[in-house]
Order: C-alpha cells, then structure tokens, then sequence
C-alpha cells in the first residue's frame, strides 16, 4: 500500500487578487505579468500550444484555454457575452489553473477576470514598446468600458503615455474612465466626439470595444504615418473592429497565427495574408516595424501564454506575500488505488455494507 500522502491546492478567491493588487499596487503587477509574458514569449518553442475550445451561441461565446511546458500545465476558462451587463454581470468572466504535469496534480486555482484584464493590459504594452515609435506620448482609447483604465495604465506606466484621447459610443463611460484615472500623475486625458477626433495626432490608436459585430471602428482614412495600432477587442469569428484595408496597408502581428486567423481583425483576409508572430520581434528574428513611417498592427486575440504567465505572477505573488488559501479539490487518500474508501470512512451505511 501507498504511502499517504496529503495533498491541498493554492486557491486565490477574487477577494484575494483583489487584495494582492491593491497591496503590490497597479503598476508593479502590470510590470510583473509584462516581464512574464516577455520572458515566456521568448521560450516560444517550450510550449505546447493550440488554438482555444471555443463555444459559441447566440449571445456569447465561453471558452477553454490550454497550455503547458514540461514542469507546468495551466489553463484559462473564459467568456464573453456583451449583454451580461443587463443582468449586472461582467463582459468577461474567468478562473484559471496551474498544474503539475509530472503528475496533473491542480497546484493553484485563481480567479482571473480582473486578471484578465491586467494580462491583456501588460500584453498590449508588450508588443506596443516592440513595434511602436520610439517616444510615443499620445494614445487614442476607443471604448471606455471594464477593460480601459487597465490599458490606459499599461501605456502609462510601461511607454510614458501621457496623453489620452478618448471616445465611446456611451459618453458615461468615457466619463467613467475620467473619474476612474483622476490623479494619476503625468496623465492628461481628453474626452473627444468620435473616433475620427480621438485619433487625431494619436501615435498609438487602442481599440478595445464588445459588441460582437463586424464593425469598422477604424478606417483606412483615418491612419497617420508611423501609427501603432493595437487591435484589444476583436476576438472571436464574427467580431472584427478594423476595416479590412487598414489590415492591408499596415504590418500585421500576431499572438498565436492559428487562432487569430479564426478569430482576430485578420479573419476579414485570405487564409495566406502575411502576419509576423510576436514572438518572433521579441526573439529578434523579424525586424519588426519597418521604419518610422510604417504602420503597424498588433492583432490582439489574448492566448494561453499570457494566462499562463499571469497565473505564474499570482502564484510567485500570493507566495511572498502569504495569501491564498488551500483547499482539498483532490480527496485525501490512505490508499491510492482505493477511492471508494472515502465513501466508507463517512458514511455509517457503507460502513454497515463494507
């Protein structure tokens, strides 16, 4: 017989990455899961990767997002459903795990849809001080819903962004965002009347809407030399924010090709429209932007690294600061060839049966 051995899991609530946020403070989880992804997207070839398990239905999608090394296998379950806020639910909703693949015992499950919302953040800021100009201080924020303080404070703090165009289509948002970035040092925002007027003079242009449409939030006349886009809120089949041309006349980069084909701004293009992999610019194997004139599109789709690295961030995080909690997901076995004992070692009827 086995010996035994106890096992328990890391769980981290929302309370409690609520709390580990506001005790690291904003700016240095954004940098911790930024330094992550970074590292991670250079150990590139390290990954099993694979496109998400999507399910899609008339009002959303939920989906699966797996990946893993050879120590780690981690896991993200995601939705999005743009009218959840009719029923005072969020846009997106997550929770995700870390596991040992030695043995595929669940090491740590953590809330992650504010998570989620700082990984997409870092991932933007990522690829941002990779393909747009040097000295960039103007961005544009189209959409000022649940996720663009996080963006706004990505830009801030890790590419000196300074100043902050915004529009949305709901002016209470961008008055939201307003009142929700107010006194944040060194950073002007600007409420503007459309997109045309927010991207004016902008050197990064960040769409991050939710309805699940093919919308043309940016066109082609509207793109200046040298501007970066980042392209947050196109993310599954049917949901596009820039018009196809803007795609043709720029460089294109991407997470994961396979799953931003299906799902990303560049599903709008033939099955062989050339993107260049991140990862690739991060590595130095592709140059990048092709000079200041250039415009430049990251496709951002979201991809299980990023969760991976995000979950990797709150697992070293909750550990140096001793927060979290375990619980037993796993039942505690004396014999590990024998579950049914656990049965037997509570119930008085299965006693009397054994």
């Amino acid at each position: 017989m086995a010996s035994r051995h106890p096992f328990s899991t890391l769980y981290l609530s929302a309370p409690d990455v609520i709390a580990l946020v506001q005790r690291k403070g904003i700016e240095q989880c954004l940098r911790g899961i930024a330094d992550n992804i970074h590292a991670d997207f250079l150990r590139w070839s390290a990954f099993d990767k694979t496109a998400r398990v999507a399910s899609h239905s008339r009002d959303g999608v939920i989906e699966l997002m797996p990946i893993a090394d050879e120590q780690t296998y981690a896991f993200k379950y995601v939705n999005g459903h743009p009218r959840n806020t009719r029923w005072g639910l969020p846009t997106v909703m997550a929770f995700g795990v870390l596991a040992d693949v030695a043995t595929g015992a669940p090491v740590m499950v953590s809330e992650l849809t504010l998570t989620t919302a700082l990984r997409t953040a870092a991932m933007s800021a990522v690829a941002a001080r990779a393909l747009a100009r040097p000295g960039a201080r103007t961005m544009a924020l189209i959409g000022n819903g649940a996720q663009s303080e996080f963006q706004a404070l990505a830009f801030h703090h890790l590419l000196g962004i300074d100043t902050l165009r915004l529009f949305d289509t709901d002016p209470a948002a961008t008055t939201k965002l307003q009142a929700n970035l107010q006194g944040t040092a060194g950073l002007r925002t600007v409420a503007c009347a459309s997109t045309a007027e927010a991207v004016r003079g902008a050197d990064i242009v960040t769409t991050v809407t939710a309805d699940k449409t093919n919308a043309t939030i940016l066109t082609p006349d509207l793109l200046a030399p040298g501007m970066h886009v980042n392209a947050v809120g196109g993310d599954c089949p049917g949901k596009t924010e820039l018009h196809a041309d803007v795609l043709r006349q720029a460089q294109v980069f991407v997470e994961y090709a396979p799953q931003t084909r299906i799902e990303g701004d560049i599903q709008q293009l033939p099955a062989d429209f050339a993107v260049t992999e991140l990862w690739e610019v991060l590595a130095g194997q592709h140059t990048g932007r092709a000079g200041d004139a250039a415009v430049t599109v990251f496709d951002s789709v979201g991809f299980a690294l990023e969760d991976f690295s995000a979950l990797r961030f709150l697992r070293d995080a909750a550990t140096d600061l001793g927060m979290g909690q375990p619980i037993e997901l796993i039942p505690e076995l004396s014999d590990p060839k024998d579950l049914f004992a656990v049965l037997r070692s509570c119930s008085p009827a299965l006693r009397a049966v054994a």
